[in-house]
């Protein structure tokens, strides 16, 4: 019964976006994206690679292709993909264009429970520095969640912005241990995404995000009534607050992955799904997979931009990403005051 509510309920309530209908450009765009940066960032590198030398490779040239560039390419599109459903179901969940884990202080929690892990069990513990991490994710998400619940700012805007400044006092108190304890050289490396150290055997972790964005994908349905409110969820027999909390757990086991793994990649979650939901409309279900494929291509664009710019030494990715979503960010903030004026 619950399911058949659900079910029916989702076909109703976002409309808006089902006029758009499900556009094959953008799909193909996106798999065209896909396939090329893919293509490039097997064959970009210092050590010189080409199609040819895969197919006759010798041992040194096989190490390199297998150790190396195989396992970067799985981490960018892992990572890639995991962000951009994390930021559209915090979207959805909040009502807020603009709440994503870079906006929502999500990742600056994240990098603090990675600071008080290897303060506690030292820089070596995986483990502890992924269950912490988790952890602190989570208790700032939902903090964060409870404040603007409680808060019912009439202006959308004024909701990131609070999550950035929170944020920011999160991330300087981060730096600060960092700063007591010697770690500030390795807070770098985590605060900033670069795929250059992914190895095999270094980023399988991901495959958990993976995991993630296919539950996202289950509870898409649930996830479009929850964003209705929790009084609309809750007549229609959606149990609002597991939901809720279901949606935090995915964001913050994501964020908190992908932080550990190859470090922060900024307004990822943000320009992604906005983009995406402009295209092709608010309906979860139908943009979620979209979502995911565009914000794999977006990062392997940017990580080849990044590799080529000063070839043969690279810049981070999360420079890149940083820039280009920093000005995608301003846009759309412009785009909203434009059509709020």
């Amino acid at each position: 019964m619950m399911r058949t509510t659900t079910a029916a309920a989702s076909a109703r309530v976002p409309e808006q976006g089902r006029g758009h209908g499900v556009r094959r450009w953008h799909i193909g765009l996106a798999l065209l994206l896909l396939a090329t940066g893919a293509l490039a960032s097997l064959f970009i590198g210092v050590s010189d690679l080409t199609p040819l030398d895969v197919l006759e490779a010798d041992e040194e040239q096989s190490r390199v292709f297998l150790v190396s560039r195989v396992p970067r390419l799985l981490a960018i599109l892992l990572a890639g993909s995991a962000m951009a459903v994390a930021g559209l179901v915090m979207m959805h969940l909040t009502r807020n264009r603009f709440v994503s884990p870079s906006t929502a202080g999500t990742t600056e929690w994240a990098g603090l429970g990675i600071v008080v892990a290897t303060l506690l069990f030292g820089a070596t513990s995986m483990a502890a520095k992924m269950g912490i991490a988790i952890g602190f994710a989570l208790v700032g998400t939902w903090a964060f969640l409870r404040l603007v619940r409680r808060a019912a700012f009439s202006d959308m805007i004024v909701v990131p912005l609070l999550g950035l400044m929170l944020g920011a006092v999160v991330s300087a108190g981060a730096r600060f241990l960092a700063y007591r304890y010697d770690l500030l050289q390795t807070m770098d490396a985590w605060t900033n995404g670069d795929f250059s150290g992914v190895l095999a055997g270094r980023y399988e972790l991901l495959w958990a995000v993976a995991a993630g964005t296919v539950v996202a994908y289950l509870y898409a349905d649930r996830f479009s009534i929850a964003g209705m409110g929790e009084g609309f969820a809750i007549n229609l027999g959606v149990p609002y607050n597991r939901v809720v909390t279901t949606g935090l757990v995915i964001v913050s086991i994501v964020t908190a992955i992908v932080v550990v793994t190859v470090g922060e990649i900024p307004f990822l979650g943000l320009v992604v799904p906005n983009l995406v939901t402009l295209a092709m409309g608010d309906n979860l279900r139908r943009v979620l997979p979209v979502t995911a494929l565009a914000g794999a291509a977006f990062v392997l664009v940017c990580d080849v931009v990044a590799r080529t710019i000063r070839h043969p030494y690279e810049i981070p990715v999360g420079t890149v990403v940083g820039v280009v979503g920093g000005v995608l960010f301003i846009g759309l903030l412009l785009r909203s005051r434009g059509r709020t004026a």
